[in-house]
């Protein structure tokens, strides 16, 4: 039985990756990492615990994902999304390692990004992104993977963009939902599974897992409101040219064909994901 680590489990696509592995990894005895059990900013502990459990791998899912939060603690952001990759990286020279970044590295200037697009993160969230990918991706036993909004249920309940829009429904609140950004929303129990066949094909290298359809804001709020008419779903759309905040990219959209040729299932797009799964919670 091999020790797999998985970083971020009380996470969206850690809690999926833990809660699949019997099914896509049934040789591996996973390791659930929460703050709870390992503090990963404490280097001495998590130096200490990789030579105790000798993982032979290891998925990063950890990390600070809120821009709002990466603006306002940019010290903390890099410690976590930045140097905590680095030290798992070192740890894990001679086994493979799987990260998780993020469509956000792009300025969503031209959208359907595929590996070889040029980054130009506009956020220091994606910039620790971008800085940890090119730690992980010097080594060629790592692997990178982007991916886009992942939907789910998470242990916390408020991980994914459908449990964040469904906590507006019921509370009352109308949600206004951009018309002119794009993203290539998934489920995270599928980006589970495409991590899990990835890394048993053993293929390092970098990867866009994300849905197959391009999605605006609004359009993704049309699928949730239409899924959820029990709780009288206020939704109003808006622009981008109408906000005032920090840069946003418009079109961040994926191209995941590199991915998809060495899968045995396809990426669904979110509309058809939903229509397959009627009954099952999101």
């Amino acid at each position: 039985m091999k020790a797999v680590w998985i970083t971020g489990a009380g996470g969206l696509i850690g809690s999926y990756l833990v809660r699949a592995a019997p099914r896509f990894a049934p040789d591996a005895t996973v390791v659930a990492l929460t703050r709870d059990r390992l503090e990963l900013t404490d280097a001495a502990a998590v130096r200490a615990a990789f030579r105790l459990q000798s993982p032979q791998l290891v998925i990063h899912c950890a990390a600070i994902t809120s821009s709002p939060e990466c603006e306002a603690n940019p010290a903390l952001a890099r410690k976590i999304n930045v140097e905590v990759t680095a030290l798992l990286a070192e740890l894990a020279a001679d086994i493979p390692l799987f990260f998780m970044s993020t469509d956000l590295v792009f300025d969503g200037r031209i959208g359907r990004y595929d590996e070889t697009a040029p980054v130009n993160p506009l956020s220091l969230y994606a910039a620790t992104k971008v800085a940890a990918e090119q730690i992980v991706l010097a080594n060629p036993r790592h692997t990178v993977i982007r991916t886009s909004l992942n939907g789910g249920t998470s242990p916390t309940g408020d991980r994914g963009f459908n449990e964040q829009t469904r906590r507006a429904w019921q509370g009352g609140r109308t949600v206004r939902l951009f018309t002119d950004e794009y993203r290539s929303p998934i489920a995270a129990e599928v980006t589970a599974r495409a991590i899990w066949e990835l890394a048993a094909l053993n293929r390092p290298g970098l990867y866009h897992v994300a849905g197959s359809e391009r999605l605006s804001r609004w359009q993704i709020g049309q699928l949730l409101a239409a899924r959820w008419p029990e709780l009288k779903p206020g939704i109003e759309p808006s622009s981008l040219k109408e906000y005032t905040g920090a840069p946003r990219s418009p079109d961040s959209s994926l191209n995941s064909a590199k991915a998809q040729a060495l899968l045995s299932f396809r990426l669904p797009g979110l509309t058809e994901w939903l229509s397959s799964h009627p009954d099952e919670t999101f």
